[in-house]
């Protein structure tokens, strides 16, 4: 994209509009000391969708080509499973100079990723679990096991005078593990591994193009989106191919077909990749008790209380188990924030998001230094009905929950866990 920089339709432009929404350039009308930030809520899916199309409209009228269609980088199956060679070539203007260079092709994707283990140089020991078995059982509990309901799949609400209350599966994981596993291994990890700058990657299109066929993969199979009037009429701005600022909505987002546009329909080995048990889980966990608020410097361990215990299919069907972790704050957003979520886990087994134990993690990307001021709070939510089910606790009337810290535990505080029902 060759207009000059002040066109809003030229790539610094076009790069700056992910900028400005996600590093607080913009105030909530009535609330001047809330930023608008369009991750870790039910605007993540929406928002990115809105900004693929007119980004895509633009490069199309550019080069007078009305059919012309961004590629989506399909992570999920192994065959697309390392950074796609398009975007390696020192001599295309698709190639970024500030990624890691230890992940271009062969690389094997890792969609559970933390550098923190890359810099420790046990990224490679995290895990004997071969790479793309680890990778498509982590997409069988974001897209299946742990998605069965609109809020855990979306994202929770996001309502005026709110800040975001938390992100749904994809978001976390495989969304933000493959932009930091992109960027640059040294932080700010740009451009990828940055929110500011993650647009400047060309290979940002592709990788959310593919986070957008997992919204039309995930209807697909059966679920709905949200009906709730604040999520349909959210709203926002963005330039069109012909240069003109208009207004959409969520709700004209919501059918691809009359975006004019649809997705290659390819395998989706995951769908059968169910998670298996680590260890013995006759082992006694040892909680430690009394702990929250605490802040994650190291491995915490509660003892958790259900209220519902040994359900027919039935009445899990009509309402998931959720694990909720409430309090969350991030006491420096600059950082890689990363931390794992397991129940009933082996005291002294490594688990990963290949075990049956896994729940979940929260995983954010850096911003701006120097950004965003005060904390970032936040909840995040993990559906464990057919977790429970697989480790065989479904019949307990109390889980032993792990919060594992893998990046910045030291500048995260978790206030509580406790389980809820989401219908």
């Amino acid at each position: 994209m060759r207009e000059p920089d002040d066109d809003p339709r030229s790539f610094s432009q076009q790069w700056h509009v992910h900028c400005a929404y996600c590093e607080g350039a913009y105030e909530q009308i009535g609330y001047p000391k809330l930023k608008i930030d369009i991750h870790r809520s039910w605007l993540f899916f929406p928002w990115h969708r809105l900004y693929l199309y007119f980004y895509e409209r633009i490069l199309g009228n550019l080069i007078d080509d009305d059919t012309f269609a961004l590629p989506f980088w399909n992570w999920d199956a192994p065959h697309g499973m390392t950074l796609p060679v398009m975007y390696t070539s020192e001599s295309s203007p698709l190639y970024d100079s500030k990624r890691n260079p230890v992940h271009l092709p062969p690389a094997i994707v890792n969609l559970d990723y933390n550098h923190k283990d890359y810099h420790s140089g046990t990224d490679h020991k995290i895990t004997t679990e071969d790479p793309i078995n680890l990778n498509l059982k982590l997409m069988y509990r974001q897209m299946i096991a742990g998605a069965k309901k609109t809020e855990l799949f979306l994202g929770t609400s996001y309502r005026a005078g709110e800040e975001p209350r938390g992100p749904g599966t994809i978001e976390c994981e495989p969304h933000n593990t493959v932009h930091d596993w992109t960027g640059e291994s040294k932080e700010p990890s740009e451009d990828m591994g940055n929110l500011y700058s993650a647009a400047r990657d060309p290979v940002f299109f592709a990788h959310h193009g593919n986070v957008d066929r997992m919204w039309n993969v995930w209807r697909c199979l059966g679920h709905t989106d949200f009906t709730d009037t604040d999520w349909l009429d959210s709203n926002f701005l963005f330039y069109d191919e012909e240069a003109r600022l208009v207004r959409v909505h969520v709700r004209d987002c919501l059918d691809t077909l009359a975006l004019r546009y649809t997705y290659q329909d390819v395998p989706l080995p995951w769908l059968t990749a169910k998670p298996t048990e680590a260890g013995d889980t006759n082992t006694p966990v040892t909680p430690t008790t009394g702990v929250l608020p605490a802040v994650l410097d190291g491995i915490v361990r509660v003892d958790v209380p259900r209220t519902k215990v040994s359900r027919s299919r039935f009445q899990k069907d009509e309402e998931e188990e959720v694990l909720i972790v409430e309090g969350i704050e991030i006491a420096d957003s600059s950082k890689y924030v990363k931390f794992d979520v397991h129940v009933n886990a082996p005291q002294h087994e490594q688990l990963n998001a290949a075990h049956a134990q896994f729940a979940g993690s929260v995983v954010l990307l850096p911003h701006m230094s120097g950004q965003h001021e005060g904390k970032t709070k936040m909840s995040a939510r993990f559906g464990i009905s057919d977790l429970l089910d697989s480790i065989r606790a479904d019949g307990d009337k109390k889980i032993i929950v792990s919060l594992v810290p893998r990046s910045a535990g030291e500048v995260v505080t978790v206030g509580a866990v406790r389980i809820g029902y989401i219908k």
